[in-house]
């Protein structure tokens, strides 16, 4: 059976090009949603994904109306191949259920991870060259060694409550059970 789907981001937009273009591919049931992309609470697509089978196609108009990210869809494509479900994308030409369709979907996938790959590289690169010049990286203190040990002793003294403490020196409580976890450090 092929399914389609569709989703607009804003009510502004229209979900008639988007349906149409689906009917027109042949899909027999079309489930839509209302809501952005960045939203993971999407109530038809959850529906949708219970209803499809073995054997059946997703078909959407572009990939941006499935996935939030290059690693959304492939996770999503991932998931449907693994039941045996197909994906068409009709803009992008995208068709799993043929060889070149899981190629060219194979080739985004493993650009994406090589510009994963890249970004934590830089990442690394960027952090080991910024402690060998000295810096520290991770969150400020929120109080200076003076004020650190004051709150140490204010504590171990068991005379004021832990959140008295916090709000006098204005910190979280993990924050305080850190710098005395971390005390003899």
């Amino acid at each position: 059976m092929l399914i389609g789907y569709a989703r607009i981001s804003t009510h502004d937009q229209c979900l008639n090009l988007q349906q149409d273009a689906l009917h027109q591919a042949g899909c027999e049931k079309i489930f839509s949603d209302e809501v952005s992309g960045t939203t993971s609470s999407r109530p038809a697509l959850n529906k949708l994904k219970e209803q499809l089978r073995s054997g059946d196609t997703l078909i959407v108009w572009r990939l941006d109306r499935l996935g939030r990210s290059v690693r959304d869809l492939i996770d999503w494509v991932t998931t449907l191949e693994n039941e045996g479900v197909g994906f068409i994308s009709l803009q992008e030409s995208i068709d799993t259920t043929t060889s070149n369709g899981k190629l060219v979907f194979h080739l985004f996938a493993a650009l994406a991870e090589f510009e994963r790959n890249l970004i934590s590289e830089r990442t690394k690169a960027g952090l080991e060259a910024a402690r060998s010049r000295g810096k520290k990286g991770g969150r400020p203190q929120a109080l200076d060694a003076e004020k650190k040990k004051l709150l140490i002793e204010l504590y171990k003294q068991k005379k004021t409550p832990v959140n008295t403490l916090c709000q006098m020196m204005e910190i979280s409580k993990p924050t305080l059970y850190s710098y005395l976890k971390n005390e003899d450090k």
